[in-house]
């Protein structure tokens, strides 16, 4: 019969062994989640805005702030960093992830309205989860290796090495959050991009889920070129001109500004702006997907996208820049 000594390294062995998947299964979940939020940190920014978590800093530096721990964190343990501080920093982050979904779900239990439209945004653009989905998810995904890397909490020799490593991580992370906005990266971010059908561009679940072919039937068929935009946004005024010199010219298709119109909203910019161009509504809710900065525009033939533009196209983007013949290229 094994002594307890001869047993104890066995033991040891199993902990480790735990600690290491745990670490494992919780840095890739979190440097996925990174990765996420990265795409698209004006969206993350506003996520934190309206969860009220704007703590002496503004939505932006807490989002940056944010997104450093995090990636952080993820290189750490996904590199054997579990001792004490890390750990603990891991499970304060957990619990706040399953506090926000978990409110967001018990919410939409009580059939209350969201606090956020775009929802949970715990793996930014990358998922789109219902509020319940949100926190069954984050739950199995981050408690069971959370748990695991307690049980193996360990400080390997090169922790050093690893600490320097996850710092490093974070600085490139802000630096990437940064610059991402300014980046060629809608496409990808959004799920506005070339090929997609406007049916396929939805948002909320069940009954009240969403298309845009729905919202906007007359974009469903024809050629339509359409600017998605905030009638109330700082360069309205010179979209507008833009619009209506595009539209007076005789440009062709007919173009579309796209927005989510207050109630009455419409008629009162049909006088105001004197519009050479068509106005279709659609709720944030939706808007959200299909943009990382406003105004972003796309032509849509026959209900399908075939081409998108970070802003306006270079070809309206410039004051007096003619189209050959009217029509988009």
């Amino acid at each position: 019969m094994a002594s307890s000594t001869e047993r104890l390294p066995a033991g040891r062995r199993w902990r480790s062994l735990a600690g290491v998947i745990g670490g494992v299964v919780l840095g890739l979940v979190l440097l996925v989640a990174v990765f996420g939020k990265v795409l698209d940190p004006e969206a993350f920014a506003a996520q934190i805005r309206a969860e009220g978590l704007e703590i002496l800093l503004s939505a932006r530096l807490v989002a940056l702030f944010a997104l450093a721990l995090e990636a952080g964190l993820g290189v750490a343990l996904l590199f054997g960093l579990r001792n004490r501080p890390v750990l603990l920093a891991a499970t304060a982050l957990v619990l706040l992830f399953l506090f926000l979904t978990g409110r967001a779900a018990w919410r939409d239990l009580q059939g209350l309205p969201p606090l956020d439209s775009s929802g949970c945004g715990c793996f930014g653009p990358l998922l789109e989860r219902s509020p319940r989905e949100a926190f069954l998810q984050d739950f199995f995904l981050l408690v069971p290796g959370l748990v695991l890397a307690w049980l193996g909490a360990a400080r390997p020799r090169r922790w050093r090495a690893i600490a320097a490593a996850a710092a490093g991580t974070a600085v490139v992370t802000v630096g990437l959050a940064l610059a991402s906005p300014h980046l060629p990266l809608d496409d990808f971010a959004t799920e506005l991009k070339p090929g997609v059908t406007l049916a396929e561009l939805c948002a909320g679940q069940g009954a009240e889920r969403v298309c845009l072919d729905e919202l906007a039937p007359a974009l469903a068929s024809g050629r339509h070129f359409v600017v998605i935009g905030d009638p109330d946004g700082p360069e309205t005024p010179a979209l507008v001109d833009a619009l209506n010199e595009y539209g007076e010219r005789g440009g062709e298709p007919l173009a579309t500004f796209l927005a989510d119109f207050p109630a009455g909203a419409e008629s009162r910019l049909l006088f105001e702006w004197a519009p050479a161009f068509a106005l279709a509504s659609a709720p944030n809710a939706l808007l959200e997907l299909l943009h990382r900065r406003l105004p972003r525009s796309f032509v849509v033939e026959e209900g399908r996208v075939t081409a998108t533009y970070s802003g306006l196209p270079p070809w309206l983007s410039e004051p007096g820049a003619a189209v050959a013949g009217g029509v988009v290229p």
